[in-house]
């Protein structure tokens, strides 16, 4: 078995596995089991794809769009249809740039956060780090659109996403 296939059955045994402990017993604790395992999600998907090989060097467009797609497949379980919209979607907004500007708006990164400090959710380094601007903004898309393709679809509509 190769690395990734290998890395996403990890992945997926470790997500399938219940997180023991007291049960919530009110809406805020509830809300922050949630919160704690999807940041547990995050960081194992993270981990998943940290232990592939990529054959591009970091900090380039290539790897970013390897990184997107590993990481996209292993924590979103989005397919190829999801990751032709994210190629499309973010080749429009910065060109894989981890340091595209918008000069007018003050939209950063790869994904455009606005503003782009909304990245330090994912990490200190958003400012640098492709791979934070990323994961930053696939949860985005998630949380708003819900897939890529959604998301791809207000962009064609609206210039904007």
């Amino acid at each position: 078995m190769n690395r990734k296939v290998i890395a996403g059955i990890a992945l997926a045994t470790a997500l399938a596995v219940p997180v023991s402990g007291v049960a919530a017993t009110s809406a805020s604790a509830a809300s922050a089991s949630t919160k704690q395992s999807t940041g547990s999600r995050n960081l194992q998907a993270k981990t998943a794809v940290a232990q592939l090989k990529s054959p591009y060097r970091k900090g380039t467009k290539k790897y970013s769009q390897w990184y997107a797609k590993q990481y996209m497949e292993i924590r979103y379980g989005w397919g190829k249809g999801q990751q032709r919209a994210i190629i499309n979607l973010w080749t429009k907004e910065s060109g894989w740039n981890h340091k595209s500007s918008n000069g007018s708006s003050g939209a950063y990164g790869i994904p455009q956060s606005l503003p782009g400090r909304k990245m330090a959710s994912q990490g200190s380094d958003w400012r640098t780090n492709p791979e934070t601007q990323i994961r930053w903004g696939l949860s985005y898309i998630k949380g708003r659109y819900g897939s890529p393709n959604n998301a791809w679809a207000h962009f064609r509509s609206h210039n904007w996403y």
